[in-house]
């Protein structure tokens, strides 16, 4: 099979790096390599016939996470890129037709809306009573190389391929100056990673529950995955108790850890019409949102959604900070590129009932801007009438709430 990572796949990764991508340990950016890219692109071919390609080590680098925490990003040199996205290409070919249809990250033609319109069929249909809210300890730092390659083995027999997939798992990582080579997991970051991540918990989760697990189970039960963050929706309680058991040993035979403070089951059944008030009692999160029961303005019991608290709160904390550090640029570069921000953040989380949340954004937003304004100058004069003026000028609303999260037929 490798003997399809020729030169036209080679371009083809190229044509997706985006032009102002991240460069790695050797700083050639995209732009140098195309100077003269039929050369080596070439060049690049025959050293992965030969076998005397190596892979660069990757550079680390540390972007914030909720609670403080920082989480490790690898970034490859750009050859390395190429390397990496022809080989997803080639294995999304081959696994796509074994994927199950629980699977929503990182494949082609799903994404995390259709993962929550599945989510919203089941419930609708009355299936799911129950949640279990999983959490897999640094899933992508702990993943076991040696239990992925027999994994892969099971449908690659080609020796050539999976010494190229092994060269791109077990390599270096720049850290403050210092080379390591670590002897788990595939770096976050790697365009390949996600692809080798979702074959791993192809087998170790998706064929386990559906093979092993729910011919065992007196109810319904349904698992919805995006690449390691996952639930399970069951019909009767005691299904997810028998489950809960069951999830952690499996995942230990694999290296893997579930968190004991985020795993737990959540009682998710509607409430009773008669019910007052306008909240049901269970929530959970999944995907960026909570989601919780809500009473309809017919009396009628929903599931809907609103922007997870920490990721609202990390959205408008990030928007402070950039409005600080860019507060002496032109109004226009602001503007534009607090809207591309906002745009990004409404394309996701912009769905129906969740409007609230997106105000909320929209707010925080207006008087983060008009804050760090005010501080370009001592002898700033900018008071809320002229920043209305301005706003006039330089619109940040918020786009109409209409994208729907419920299932076509649920």
């Amino acid at each position: 099979m490798a003997h399809h990572i020729d030169v036209a796949a080679l371009r083809r990764a190229y044509d997706r790096v985006r032009k102002n991508a991240a460069v790695g340990v050797d700083g050639v950016t995209k732009e140098q390599y195309g100077e003269d890219l039929e050369s080596n692109l070439l060049d690049l071919h025959q050293r992965l016939k030969s076998q005397q390609y190596r892979h660069q080590p990757i550079r680390r680098v540390l972007i914030d996470k909720e609670g403080g925490k920082k989480r490790p990003i690898g970034i490859s040199a750009l050859e390395d890129k190429l390397v990496q996205d022809s080989l997803r290409e080639l294995l999304e070919a081959i696994y796509e037709q074994d994927f199950m249809d629980c699977s929503y990250g990182f494949r082609p033609g799903r994404s995390a809306h259709d993962a929550l319109r599945s989510l919203n069929g089941a419930v609708h249909r009355g299936e799911v009573n129950v949640f279990l809210e999983a959490d897999i300890v640094s899933f992508f730092d702990r993943l076991d190389r040696k239990k992925l390659k027999e994994l892969l083995e099971r449908r690659l027999a080609d020796k050539s391929l999976m010494r190229l997939i092994g060269k791109c798992l077990q390599v270096g990582v720049l850290d403050k100056g210092v080379v390591i080579t670590p002897e788990a997991g595939t770096v976050q970051g790697s365009t390949l990673s996600p692809v080798l991540a979702n074959v791993y918990l192809h087998y170790v989760l998706d064929v386990w529950f559906e093979l092993e697990i729910k011919p065992q189970l007196r109810g319904k039960a349904t698992l919805v995955r995006y690449c390691d963050d996952f639930v399970i929706g069951f019909e009767l309680p005691d299904d997810a108790q028998r489950v809960d058991r069951l999830l952690g040993d499996r995942l230990a035979e694999y290296g893997l850890e579930l968190h004991p403070e985020k795993t737990r089951t959540v009682d998710f059944r509607r409430p009773p019409k008669r019910q007052q008030g306008g909240k049901g009692p269970g929530t959970f999160d999944f995907l960026g949102f909570t989601h919780y029961w809500k009473r309809s303005r017919g009396g009628n019991w929903h599931m809907v959604v609103k922007t997870r608290r920490a990721r609202l709160k990390r959205t408008i904390t990030s928007i402070y900070d950039w409005c600080r550090r860019h507060r002496h640029e032109s109004i226009p570069a602001q503007h534009a590129t607090l809207k591309r921000k906002l745009t990004g953040h409404f394309n996701y989380f912009a769905v129906r009932g969740n409007s609230k949340s997106i105000g909320v954004v929209t707010f925080f937003a207006q008087r983060a801007w008009y804050k760090w304004l005010r501080r370009r100058s001592q002898r700033s004069r900018l008071n809320w009438d002229r920043f209305n003026d301005l706003m006039r000028d330089f619109p940040l609303s918020s786009p109409p709430v209409t994208k729907s999260l419920w299932a076509t037929n649920p």
